[in-house]
């Protein structure tokens, strides 16, 4: 059925007062009774709010290089740190043609279960909702800072030319000599002489 690929079994704990051995257990029955050898486990003990942790990122890995088929976890929020996360996770294991399969929550990407399009489908919306919320909370906190005055963007260095431009021009020098001179755009040299 898998080929050369794994079955992989991630499991994650927040702490260390914590144990992953419920987890285990029925995720092994639960591949026993489908049938699935369990080649690897993998476990990370590391708050779900880190991206980075050494067995996800060592499953991933893996993934990429196409060495697993199915990963079978126990919750959702155990794989990814928030919806935009696992939407990425999501992504890249539908790219590799990796199942994900979460018995608990009835997930089950796999090619034998009809549902498994509509369900990839239903993380992918709201993946793209999370993603509009963060955007337009974004737009929202930039608007309040600039009503408050706030500027973005660079500093303006323009200004700390406008002496050498005016007594330049004084001097009888051109406006492209000025720019050569002072190398400028010859535009920026238009608009101070203008603002002065």
């Amino acid at each position: 059925m898998m080929g050369m690929k794994q079955i992989v079994i991630y499991s994650r704990v927040s702490t260390d007062a914590q144990n992953h051995a419920s987890q285990l257990v029925e995720l092994r029955n639960y591949c026993v009774g489908r049938g699935w050898p369990i080649v690897e486990e993998i476990a990370d003990t590391i708050s779900g709010t880190k991206s980075s942790r050494k067995g996800l990122d060592r499953l991933m890995a893996m993934v990429r290089r196409d060495k697993v088929s199915v990963i079978v976890c126990y919750k959702l929020d155990r794989i990814g740190r928030s919806l935009s996360h696992i939407a990425g996770i999501i992504e890249e294991l539908a790219k590799h043609e990796v199942a994900l399969v979460i018995p608990s929550q009835l997930i089950d990407t796999t090619t034998t279960n009809p549902m498994a399009e509509m369900q990839l489908g239903i993380l992918a919306v709201f993946a793209q909702l999370e993603r509009s919320i963060i955007v337009e909370r974004t737009r929202a906190g930039l608007a309040v800072a600039r009503a408050k005055g706030v500027k973005f963007g660079r500093p303006a260095t323009l200004g700390g030319h406008r002496e050498h431009v005016t007594g330049l021009r004084a001097r009888g020098f051109t406006i492209r000599e000025i720019a050569t001179q002072l190398d400028i755009p010859s535009s920026s040299v238009f608009k101070l002489l203008k603002a002065a």
